[in-house]
């Protein structure tokens, strides 16, 4: 699907028509394997949309999701902290049975 987009985005800066067979023709030319049922899907969603109208909202939203990386990494260093005390109580506690395995 990758490959897809990538000759999409080809065909588009060419000011070429995106379409199955100039898809099939790029890819064929390119010596790239693509599946029908997912050219197919792309053509299909590109009927109702421009690739250039879903370039320009992937880069609004692209600054939330950068907002909320570091909203995430605060989120994760207390799980963090709380995962290596409860490893800590599990290490206390085989040492408080006396039963270690070279006793």
């Amino acid at each position: 699907m990758a490959s897809i987009a990538q000759i999409v985005l080809l065909l588009t800066d060419a000011e070429l028509p995106v379409n199955a067979d100039n898809i099939n023709k790029v890819a064929k030319a390119a010596n790239i394997t693509v599946r029908s049922f997912e050219v197919e899907t792309v053509v299909r969603a590109l009927s109702k949309k421009s690739v250039e109208s879903i370039i320009a909202s992937a880069a609004v939203a692209a600054p939330s999701a950068a907002a909320a990386a570091p909203v995430a990494a605060a989120a994760a260093a207390p799980v963090a902290a709380a995962k290596k005390v409860v490893e800590e109580k599990k290490e206390e506690s085989d040492d408080d049975m006396g039963m270690g395995l070279f006793d």
